[in-house]
């Protein structure tokens, strides 16, 4: 077994059939951790490793790439808008990269991005000031918006059950 394996648990998986050529050539790593049988390269690796997803790429994050229904919403929405300015919202856990657009009055939209250069790039497109929403936070007029909002669906409320 491999240095450093032999106290885990381990599994033998197939990487598949050698390339052609000299018949050894190794695939990725050294020699060292494969094990070749009946012309097949064999790999040594953790038991866990079968139920890692590799992440790598716009999808990684939150499972949903940023579309060109994203883009042409973000474009639409400023169009019919005044006074928008983009916040640019870093990658989290839960979510890949997003561009949130405020407009004067304070209503909003986010939508996601491929990259904060992505983001950037449609904002100059649109000929709106960007900000990075990690930096300067998201503007008073906002959180002014939502909690009008707020007290007109519960006002709603109210007068529906009365």
């Amino acid at each position: 077994m491999c240095d450093g394996m032999s106290r885990r648990l381990t599994t033998i998986l197939s990487l598949g059939t050698p390339r052609r050529g000299t018949g050894r050539e190794t695939i990725g790593t050294p020699d060292r951790c494969g094990v070749e049988r009946d012309g097949r390269r064999w790999w040594v690796v953790g038991w866990t490793d079968r139920f890692r997803r590799a992440r790598t790429g716009p999808r990684a994050v939150g499972g949903r790439a940023a579309g060109r229904e994203d883009e042409a919403h973000l474009r639409r929405w400023a169009a019919e808008h005044p006074g928008v300015e983009g916040f640019v919202e870093p990658a989290t856990a839960v979510t890949g990269t997003t561009l949130l657009l405020v407009d004067a009055d304070g209503a909003w939209t986010r939508r996601r991005v491929d990259s904060p250069a992505a983001a950037r790039k449609l904002a100059r497109s649109l000929r709106m000031p960007v900000y990075d929403a990690q930096i300067v936070g998201y503007p008073q007029r906002m959180r002014d918006h939502d909690a009008r909002e707020r007290i007109l669906r519960a006002r709603e409320r109210r007068e529906g059950l009365g």
